[in-house]
């Protein structure tokens, strides 16, 4: 008998060194993320490794499974605690020791393992816990798998036996480096800043885009899980910043950001300006639809409208689908519908065949933005991006709204703007050219302006970015237009950040 989870449990006392705490708020719908020591304990970790070796064998997959952790002071405990829970559910582990996401999910291939479970708290704030799973390699848990796991574990309905056995993989990193940089090295000498705020990512980074013939300015590479200088999120000014300063000092060709897990890159052209990801998205598409005809991708739904406008894809032959945000929904979306790529706003990106194998690898992108650069000797980011038709793009806003409130906001809004179009109405004084509803709703007008609402998959709040190939102005007309409608719903509070 294993003792049924409890949601809160007082540090330092009896109870919290003999009983799981798990808060249920943990399970999202596509990982699971916790403040160590306040939503969740060591033995609430066990809980959830019998829990996840439950589900998995109700799957029908074989027990068998891949784990490492990320570079924070706490990750390696938790780990071993939820490796402790996995075997007494009867799964063989493999664990490959400190690690990026990206190389767990490479060893789920290289090793012939079928499920994966990497304790990360990826780009979050220190305190923060969490594990991305998998049981159908390249994919990760989607909101069915997850909901299934959160009723198992609160429930304690576990299926103990024994039969578990542990496996440690000696020097595993090296056998993914030679993966990543088996290939030509690059004819163009490039000299690219390799950011990693402290985190896990500068244990392999450099030596990565080395391998494959670049000169590297290391950059908050030496791993430090204080993480002294900012967080490692390659979407927080302060990181984009740093490396601005970074490729300006030393006139560097690029600058590439990984985030704490290694799974997202971010990057800073040669003129020092931050490329949003989606814009980024749009460069590499260029770039392979150019060498694969009638090329397939996949974006997710805060992206850049130029995936579809944009000539040179036209002419090119490709063709593009938007699909939910979410790392799981878009490996899912790309791997269902065998897109050659698929391009989250986030910086999750993910390659197929000839690229890569399906799942979001900071390092393949990086390397993916080096070949592009090579493609063309004569042309520097900053050009390849100027190269781009003008859009005037918002960050991604966020007004605060309850867990309990955000669906069912999202949900209206959708209805709201159905109705405007069925009634041919017109939004920001133009009528609806086309409606998303894949993730929230998605208005484009028609001149080409958009504006998206969608309630956010991890925290209490809605996701807003709107978009225009015409102006600022009317960027701000299609912010208007989309907040005029949310301002209508006293559950919604104040925004993070606006235009």
């Amino acid at each position: 008998m294993f003792p049924k989870p409890k949601s809160v449990l007082v540090p330092n006392t009896y109870d919290f060194e003999s009983g799981p705490m798990v808060k249920a708020t943990g399970f999202r719908e596509y990982d699971a993320r916790w403040l160590f020591e306040k939503e969740i304990n060591l033995m609430g970790v066990q809980a959830l490794g019998m829990g996840l070796g439950a589900l998995i064998e109700e799957l029908g997959v074989k027990q068998e499974i891949v784990t490492g952790h990320d570079f924070r002071g706490y990750s390696a405990s938790i780990k071993y605690a939820l490796i402790s829970g996995l075997m007494a559910a009867g799964c063989k582990v493999h664990d490959i020791g400190l690690a990026i996401t990206p190389m767990a999910y490479f060893a789920q291939f290289d090793l012939d393992v079928p499920c994966v479970a990497m304790v990360t708290a990826s780009h979050n704030d220190n305190g923060w816990t969490g594990v991305k799973m998998g049981a159908n390699r390249p994919l990760t848990f989607g909101p069915d798998e997850m909901t299934r796991l959160k009723e198992i574990v609160l429930n304690a309905d576990f299926k103990n036996r024994v039969g578990g056995s542990y496996q440690f993989h000696e020097k595993f990193p090296a056998r993914y480096i030679t993966d990543l940089t088996s290939r030509p090295k690059l004819k163009r000498k490039l000299k690219v800043v390799a950011a990693c705020g402290n985190g896990t990512a500068g244990a392999f980074a450099p030596q990565v885009l080395e391998a494959i013939g670049c000169e590297v300015i290391p950059l908050d590479t030496e791993l430090d899980h204080t993480f002294p200088k900012y967080n490692p999120n390659p979407e927080d000014m302060e990181m984009l910043h740093a490396i601005r300063d970074a490729v300006l000092k030393h006139k560097a060709d690029v600058g590439l950001g990984f985030d704490g897990d290694g799974d997202r890159c971010g990057v800073v052209d040669n003129t020092g300006e931050e490329i949003f990801a989606d814009k980024v998205g749009v460069m590499l598409a260029r770039d392979m639809s150019a060498i694969h005809k009638e090329a397939q991708f996949v974006v997710d739904v805060k992206s850049t409208g130029l995936f579809v406008t944009d000539p040179v894809l036209q002419k090119q032959g490709a063709k593009t689908a938007y699909w939910k945000t979410g790392h799981s929904y878009m490996k899912r979306r790309t791997n269902e519908i065998g897109a050659l790529a698929g391009f989250e706003k986030s910086g999750h990106f993910f390659f197929n065949k000839p690229f890569g194998r399906g799942y979001d690898d900071g390092l393949v992108s990086a390397i993916a933005i080096c070949e592009m650069l090579d493609r063309a000797p004569d042309k520097s980011m900053a050009d390849l991006k100027n190269a781009l038709p003008k859009t005037w793009s918002s960050p991604t806003m966020s007004p605060h709204c309850a867990d309990e409130a955000k669906y069912g906001v999202a949900e209206a809004v959708v209805k709201h703007f159905e109705a405007l179009q069925k009634k041919g109405d017109k939004v920001a004084g133009q009528k609806i050219r086309d409606l998303v509803t894949v993730n929230g709703v998605r208005v484009t007008v028609e001149d080409g302006s958009w504006g998206l609402v969608r309630a956010s998959s991890n925290k209490p709040e809605l996701v807003v970015v709107v978009e225009s190939p015409v102006s600022e102005a009317r960027m701000r007309d299609m912010f208007e237009a989309m907040d005029s409608v949310l301002r209508t719903h006293p559950e919604v509070g104040e925004y993070n950040q606006k235009i």
